[in-house]
């Protein structure tokens, strides 16, 4: 598979920014309350999926093996779409419960 230069540029500055990202998911961390451990906990694991799902374009580019870049790509690709049903379910139970 030929991917052109620029998409790689693309890629690596996604990647980049989701690493800038860490900083402040993990300040969220450290904080006393556990909800928003809980929901950093869950964010950490986004940025995480992420990294690996844009790793995996510059990856083909370094392996000499053409198909090496798709280990990486797949499984950020199933840790997202994990998080996300997660994130799903918790804002439909959100929705659903009656306001006071």
């Amino acid at each position: 598979m030929n991917i052109s230069s620029w998409s790689i540029w693309i890629a690596l500055g996604l990647a980049v920014l989701q690493a800038l990202w860490l900083g402040p998911v993990i300040r969220r961390l450290r904080e006393s309350d556990s909800t928003t451990r809980s929901k950093a906990r869950l964010d950490l694991l986004e940025v995480i999926g992420s990294l690996l799902l844009f790793s995996g374009p510059p990856l083909s580019l370094v392996v000499a093996e053409s198909w090496a870049w798709v280990a990486p790509s797949l499984a950020g690709f199933v840790l997202l779409s994990a998080v996300y049903a997660v994130k799903g379910v918790y804002r439909f139970r959100a929705r659903r419960r009656p306001a006071a």
